[in-house]
């Protein structure tokens, strides 16, 4: 794989920072606290005055309560820091439209019908949107049979969803033996 190599003088400006966090609960339930975090590496003008370099200038939450079957059962938002005070904060409880929604079935589409355009914030939505990878590499080996090796299992839902466990590919054949399919073979030229 090649990386564009970076320039020698580059400087740092802004940094963004995304942190998924899924956590058991006692009562079988599951928490998922999503952050982002904004912040120049420069005095920021905001509307409330300058921020030194460093100052937050988004710092968010979004906390989903989700069951094992991947289940929205309760969700909101805090917003700590942001750009207009006041106002950025000030979309009620937009993200409680989540309950309802399963992480992996539309959830994308959901979200965007329910939370996009000026109904909530922009970058809590965006969050929303790596949700469903995260919560799945928490369930991961303890609420999901990623190996798929149990009697009647059924195939593990990450195959034929990336280009590395593709099941024709050399990944499945070593790792996914039992659902491994080999591709057909090409028709030969006529």
């Amino acid at each position: 794989m090649s990386l564009p190599p970076a320039a020698p003088t580059r400087q740092l400006k802004h940094r963004r920072q995304i942190d998924v966090q899924v956590f058991a609960r006692d009562d079988g339930l599951w928490e998922v606290d999503a952050t982002v975090f904004d912040a120049k590496t420069r005095v920021a003008q905001m509307s409330d005055g300058p921020r030194p370099p460093g100052a937050p200038i988004h710092d968010m939450l979004l906390r989903l309560v989700v069951t094992r079957e991947l289940d929205i059962v309760e969700a909101g938002s805090e917003t700590r820091a942001m750009p207009y005070p006041g106002i950025c904060s000030e979309h009620g409880d937009a993200y409680r439209r989540l309950v309802g929604l399963n992480l992996l079935k539309n959830f994308h589409r959901e979200v965007r019908a329910r939370l996009g355009g000026v109904q909530a914030c922009t970058h809590l939505t965006e969050l929303a949107q790596v949700l469903p990878t995260a919560v799945v590499q928490g369930f991961a080996g303890e609420v999901i049979d990623t190996r798929g090796t149990a009697d009647g299992a059924a195939q593990p839902f990450q195959l034929d969803r990336c280009h590395a466990l593709r099941t024709d590919g050399p990944a499945v054949r070593e790792f996914y033996p039992r659902w491994y399919r080999p591709a057909p073979a090409a028709a030969p030229d006529s």
